[in-house]
């Protein structure tokens, strides 16, 4: 076990500083979109690596018995600590490409396979989006909460759907499903900022079918934090390990979702 409030706040303040680290290493590498002689999805790969490598260095030099598991190739499961940093040095991989300024650096801790901590940094609007276990969730330093907008008639909500998606696909199949019932329906290309907009209060619901460990570790725990609820698309308890994922404010817009999505 954790042995104290103490601990998960420092996890929490290493996971702050090193996605710092990782956004300062997103904004230069993204200056030379314009000026470099390599294509677009060269740049890309290597400005993902490098925010890894950055990040995943500066933690392991203060927790080096810790494991790691990241976007771009990173797992170590040997250091015997129980804890593990599951990464995604560049959430919104299209996003940053087009210079659209929706993407982010996700960053969770994990201990004996629970969720315990999580960061979202926004290195365009310099938003940290933080939460502990028990300790609340925070936007720059002050505490957020899921929206009250209910029911799924008067919420605003968004998707993400898997590369390569078709017209028939199961998850345009959903979308449009939902599409007529929502408020408002959105896709963004971010998993990590849905998540951290949910704990903010600026979206009401988000779902997903396709999602890895590193797009919703830490949105896990700040969804929790803040008040939300999150579960599979059935409404069965979230597991980071499967694709499954649906997280709302916790109101009357989850059941009319789960509904929706499972039938």
């Amino acid at each position: 076990m954790i042995e104290s409030t103490s601990e998960l706040n420092d996890l929490l303040r290493v996971a702050e500083e090193a996605a710092r680290i990782g956004g300062d290493v997103l904004r230069a590498w993204a200056e030379k979109f314009t000026v470099s002689e390599k294509g677009p999805a060269d740049l890309v790969t290597e400005a993902d690596l490098a925010s890894q490598v950055a990040i995943h260095d500066f933690i392991r030099a203060r927790h080096p018995n810790h494991d790691f598991l990241g976007e771009e190739g990173l797992s170590r499961n040997d250091g015997g600590s129980g804890f593990r940093w599951i990464i995604d040095p560049l959430d919104g991989t299209s996003n940053y490409v087009h210079r659209f300024p929706y993407y982010a650096v996700s960053i969770g801790v994990e201990h004996r396979g629970e969720m315990v901590a999580g960061v979202i940094y926004d290195p365009t609007r310099d938003e940290m989006f933080a939460a502990v276990r028990g300790g609340g969730a925070m936007l720059n330093g002050s505490p957020i909460r899921v929206s009250r907008f209910s029911p799924l008639s008067q919420a605003m909500v968004i998707a993400s759907f898997p590369p390569g998606v078709r017209a028939d696909s199961p998850a345009m199949l959903r979308f449009l499903k939902v599409l007529p019932h929502a408020q408002t329906i959105h896709r963004s290309g971010s998993a990590a900022l849905n998540l951290a907009y949910i704990a903010a209060g600026r979206l009401d619901g988000y779902w997903s079918s396709s999602l890895k460990p590193w797009d919703m570790a830490a949105g896990i725990v700040l969804v929790r934090e803040a008040g939300g609820r999150i579960t599979k698309t059935d409404g069965s308890p979230i597991d980071h390990h499967v694709m499954s994922l649906l997280a709302t404010n916790g109101t009357l817009v989850h059941e009319e979702l789960t509904k929706l999505l499972r039938d």
